[in-house]
């Protein structure tokens, strides 16, 4: 089961070289991030924000697709900003959230991946990213954990306040003036490994093994089939794409 790389909520975790020990094992989801950035890839142009970088697994990532210069990496936890800036040296670096950024910072795309569930008041979350983005032609793209039956103890560590239905996200996406473009479920297989780590066997923390082998060697076949042949009724996530 590949983890989903939460940005800020690891703080109060066991650390392995002064950072949080899970990052061990998100860092190796590398064909989970790049399934990902795949699938946001044709709205990814032009100014770029992340919200949430973390220490910048995922905009290590989105650097090899789109030039470093034209990407900002907002994360809000000073000591992650630093492993941002040695990380990617020629990236925008701003530590913050999305409520300091100004009229100034006008995006061409939104990228925010599991950040939403963190967020108490999600709508107002939204709204503002809509209020940054270009008028009429900015993207959001945006990844979050789903289905509320797999929210587990893991979730309530990493500080998730939810996780979502595919119906909930419409509605909030919508209600801050939102147009969707694409809502479905990703990885239906993660989903069922999700349930019975976190629900049934009660497990709080991931194994980088298991991780590896899942990345390695399950998920790339499971990805293919959900993108180019049917999107999943279920899935341990939800992918939206919309516009300002």
């Amino acid at each position: 089961m590949t983890p989903e790389s939460d940005q800020t909520a690891l703080e109060g975790s066991p650390e392995s070289n002064g950072l949080p020990f899970e990052w061990e094992a998100l860092q190796e989801a590398k064909n989970y991030r790049i399934a990902l950035l795949s699938e946001f890839r044709p709205w990814l142009r032009g100014l770029t924000l992340e919200i949430g970088a973390g220490i910048g697994q995922f905009t290590e990532t989105l650097s090899s697709l789109l030039p470093p210069e034209t990407i900002i990496a907002l994360e809000p936890t000073p000591r992650f900003c630093v492993c941002l800036r040695q990380r990617l040296s020629r990236a925008r670096i701003v530590c913050g959230t999305s409520a300091c950024l100004g009229a100034a910072c006008t995006p061409n795309a939104i990228v925010s991946v599991n950040v939403l569930e963190h967020i108490d008041d999600d709508l107002a979350e939204l709204k503002r990213y809509r209020q940054l983005l270009q008028p009429r032609s900015g993207r959001l793209c945006l990844f979050v954990p789903a289905r509320p039956e797999l929210f587990s103890s893991l979730d309530r560590a990493f500080g998730h306040y939810r996780r979502y239905t595919r119906p909930e996200l419409r509605q909030k996406l919508q209600a801050s003036g939102f147009h969707l473009e694409r809502l479905h479920y990703f990885n239906l297989l993660g989903y069922l490994a999700w349930w019975g780590s976190f629900r049934f066997l009660g497990r709080r923390r991931f194994d980088p093994i298991l991780v590896r082998f899942f990345d390695r060697f399950l998920f790339p076949a499971v990805h293919a089939l959900e993108s180019r042949v049917c999107r999943p009724p279920l899935g341990q996530s939800l992918l939206a794409v919309a516009t300002a």
